[in-house]
């Protein structure tokens, strides 16, 4: 990418296109444009088209989505499936319509077998049943992955399709019925201490573990392939730190300063029993990550108590 080439990102005020959009401007790429929701349905495949003719990008990161954690995925599962096919499908047909110069497609690590081996190698992919809580965003992600390989096929798009960790940084989705594990427990505990409540429900039991990865560490992946690789198969980015999330939950806690107790409701699903990637393929193209889970956990916390507290 030459920094006088526009790019679109896709989702920009989501945790990943805010992150991508961060890094792109410290980088000295500036000529960034954005859809607003306001007047730019990504659903909507004439107003995706309009948009595209009127501002003709040369690179692409699809980093709009909807997203959730297991209770939202698994109350609203047609929601889910139909957004993200319908956003996806629109923005890939027109990079191909208009002849951007690559596409980054950004999926999730919920496309894997609930139970398969570990680290998740990406040719893992469709080789068992996903996990039902959120299967129909999981199959949307397929989709978009298997659409940019045959619009690569068939068409010659340069789309590169990326899997990443569970992800958690600033400007995520705080809100417990519909953001992921760590912000919902960070504003439980924070409105729990707030309010001296003695206890906390967390959902399941406890022992699932999850590798997570600093959206920071994400953009920076994404820019790194966006600039150095043209491979046709996916890849997966993660941080090789792997927690309980009972681990998980006692961090925040002491991090917050949360001082009652934690209770955790077996009648409420654990979701994958464990889910860790395998990062080696974009390791030895020269990428790792930086943030350390501890200090990352910490700067998400002090994030939260800036601007949502």
């Amino acid at each position: 990418m030459n920094k006088d080439e526009k790019i679109y990102v896709a989702g920009h005020k989501g945790l990943v296109g805010s992150s991508v959009i961060r890094k792109l401007k410290l980088l000295g790429y500036n000529n960034i444009v954005f859809d607003e929701k306001k007047y730019l349905d990504l659903r909507d495949q004439t107003q995706v088209k309009t948009f595209f003719w009127e501002e003709k990008p040369d690179y692409v990161f699809l980093a709009a989505a909807k997203v959730g954690g297991i209770n939202w995925n698994k109350t609203n599962p047609a929601e889910f499936i139909y957004d993200n096919l319908m956003i996806q499908s629109n923005i890939i047909n027109e990079c191909h319509l208009h002849d951007v110069k690559k596409l980054m497609f950004l999926g999730s690590a919920c496309i894997y077998p609930k139970v398969t081996q570990m680290p998740i190698k990406e040719e893992y992919l469709l080789t068992a049943p996903l996990e039902p809580t959120n299967e129909g965003y999981a199959l949307a992600k397929i989709a978009g992955l298997k659409m940019c390989d045959f619009y690569k096929k068939q068409y010659g798009l340069n789309a590169l399709s990326v899997m990443p960790a569970n992800l958690y940084g600033p400007n995520d989705n705080f809100k417990p019925e519909h953001g992921h594990v760590i912000p919902g427990l960070i504003k439980k505990m924070f409105d729990a201490k707030i309010k001296n409540e003695p206890i906390v429900t967390c959902w399941g039991d406890g022992s699932p573990t999850r590798e997570f990865l600093h959206v920071d560490d994400l953009a920076d992946a994404l820019i790194f392939l966006m600039q150095n690789h043209n491979d046709s198969n996916h890849i997966n980015i993660g941080s090789n730190f792997e927690i309980t999330i009972k681990n998980l939950a006692e961090m925040i806690k002491e991090y917050v300063g949360y001082e009652g107790d934690l209770f955790w409701d077996t009648t409420r699903p654990n979701g994958t029993p464990r889910r860790v990637m395998d990062n080696s393929k974009i390791i030895k193209l020269g990428w790792e990550p930086k943030v350390q889970f501890a200090d990352g956990l910490k700067q998400t916390i002090k994030w939260y108590v800036d601007n949502k507290l």
